[in-house]
């Protein structure tokens, strides 16, 4: 089950829980708090994010959203969990439950309105601002089943749009704007949904291999030859690391020569494999190595 308290924000329950008419699809309701008016000439200064969270705990409560967002700082804080409704839009008694038309209604209130300043910038429009956050926002809302899509279009501006058979048939966001009953115009903008790219698979690192041709010689050859000869050291030390692996040959013979002791640690692979006779001579064959390189991770060629 998705995290009914998102992961990250501060948990204010102001209670008064009440169920939503799962039967309708799953939505989010985007909001700006809008608590001050400004315009370009007259910008006024934003409201700190602990005063509003200290008004939808307080005197706000019948007012408050599911979360509270700072699009300026990434923090959050959550008044209601995901499953109950919350109680930011207008829902008149007769017609289509508001605040509950939809197996979660999450509502959303950015901390902003229009011409607000903030260390001295002016930002017109809640898409202007770094959106610190957004991600998370949108990440855990779709945790909920709500589709990264808006229904009657991503607002740009404050026109109102709204039709109660799109609201209660479709799921994903909507602004405050796009809510029936309601005759607010917010959010006016909101952020476009953060594209991820799945990060592309590491591909696996190519096995080492090992030539048969080069091991049988070495198998062949090297026993004879002067203490410490060498023929292909580099094949044949995969096969002795796998060897001792399997628990048939010390570590001390691990040299990159195929002796005796190599040879002998082979037969007891070739005879744990089940063969006998000729079949378990100590000289490597193409099915026996291949087994070994298999669960070793050396790939054999001819």
């Amino acid at each position: 089950m998705p995290d009914l308290w998102m992961p990250g924000a501060v948990k204010t329950d102001v209670g008064d829980h009440a169920p939503c008419d799962t039967q309708y699809p799953a939505k989010a309701i985007a909001h700006i708090t809008w608590d001050k008016n400004a315009s370009a000439a007259k910008p006024v200064d934003l409201v700190p994010f602990a005063n509003l969270k200290a008004y939808f705990t307080g005197g706000g409560a019948g007012m408050a959203p599911h979360i509270l967002w700072s699009p300026f700082t990434g923090e959050f804080a959550q008044f209601f969990p995901a499953d109950s409704r919350s109680k930011s839009v207008v829902d008149l008694s007769g017609g289509t439950r508001t605040n509950r038309a939809g197996k979660v209604v999450l509502q959303i209130e950015a901390l902003f309105f229009p011409y607000c300043r903030v260390d001295g910038k002016v930002y017109a429009k809640l898409s202007d601002t770094p959106c610190k956050g957004w991600q998370q926002l949108q990440d855990w809302v779709h945790s909920w089943g709500v589709p990264n899509t808006w229904p009657m279009g991503r607002p740009t501006d404050f026109t109102p749009h709204r039709s109660e058979s799109v609201w209660e048939s479709q799921g994903g966001w909507y602004g405050h704007s796009q809510v029936p009953e309601n005759t607010h115009q917010d959010p006016g903008t909101w952020p476009a949904f953060v594209t991820v790219t799945p990060a592309k698979p590491t591909p696996a690192p190519a096995k080492p291999k090992v030539a048969l041709a080069h091991v049988v010689y070495a198998a062949k050859h090297d026993p004879a030859a002067a203490q410490g000869h060498t023929t292909y050291k580099s094949e044949v030390l995969l096969v002795e690391r796998a060897l001792k692996a399997e628990g048939l040959l010390s570590g001390t013979y691990v040299d990159g020569s195929f002796g005796t002791k190599t040879k002998d640690a082979y037969k007891a692979w070739q005879k744990k494999l089940g063969y006998s006779g000729t079949g378990a001579d100590g000289i490597p064959g193409k099915s026996s190595l291949t087994k070994l390189g298999t669960k070793h991770g050396f790939q054999v060629t001819a």
